[in-house]
């Protein structure tokens, strides 16, 4: 059976928190811009010059951040139709080296994800093909801004003056919208060690979510017992 997730502290239950009411504001702002475009464009012909690209930006920062909360509550689907059929040992074994290579993955992933996002914020690429090795001169690219997204004019200056050598932004710049990439391949690295010490501790039994069909028929008959 899927074991569902429950947090073991105060700590871990805010950053539950904290990560559910951003999943659901994301969802939430992405509905009602799409909503009030559709309104404004077949009602008043009108509409939110930047809210398709909002909307983009939002649902990019839904699936980064979605990701390593799946990898936290154990909803990624998988096939376990050959590991069921181990003994717990292997089965063990299986799930600890499937977790290395998610680790691998994540980590290749990070630099990837830092050596997009770090010239859009003025700093340096890491250099190595696979693994990082240090730092090395990047071209900068922090003065490169979103399509249409507006920015406070406060803000602009304040971002201008530590960003883009004193120029203030007319649009949202890019690297803030870019910063999930990192942010969010941290939080996967850091939910799949997790993940993998629970396998080896024995207080998780997988990475993927397994036999969700039976959860769901047991619920049902649960419900229908009155239970």
């Amino acid at each position: 059976m899927s074991q569902r997730y429950e947090p073991r502290n105060g700590f871990s239950r805010a950053i539950h928190n904290l990560e559910e009411t951003l999943i659901a504001l994301i969802l939430g702002v992405m509905t009602v811009i799409t909503f009030v475009n559709v309104v404004l464009r077949y009602v008043f012909n009108s509409s939110l010059i930047w809210g398709l690209e909002t909307t983009l930006i939002l649902f990019a920062w839904l699936v980064l951040l979605g990701m390593s909360y799946a990898v936290k509550v154990t909803a990624h689907l998988g096939v376990d139709a050959i590991i069921n059929m181990l003994r717990p040992g292997p089965r063990k074994a299986m799930s600890l080296v499937a977790a290395g290579l998610c680790i691998l993955y994540a980590v290749l992933l990070l630099k990837g994800a830092w050596d997009y996002w770090a010239p859009f914020a003025g700093f340096e690429q890491t250099s190595g093909r696979w693994f990082p090795t240090g730092f090395q001169e990047t071209r900068d690219r922090a003065f490169y801004e979103t399509d249409q997204v507006p920015i406070a004019d406060w803000l602009a200056v304040w971002l201008g003056d530590r960003f883009n050598m004193g120029e203030a932004y007319d649009k949202l710049p890019r690297f803030i919208p870019y910063l999930i990439l990192p942010i969010g391949v941290t939080l996967l690295l850091i939910r799949f060690v997790q993940a993998a010490i629970g396998v080896a501790t024995g207080t998780r039994a997988a990475l993927i979510v397994s036999h969700e069909a039976e959860d769901q028929v047991a619920d049902v008959a649960h419900f229908n017992k009155g239970d």
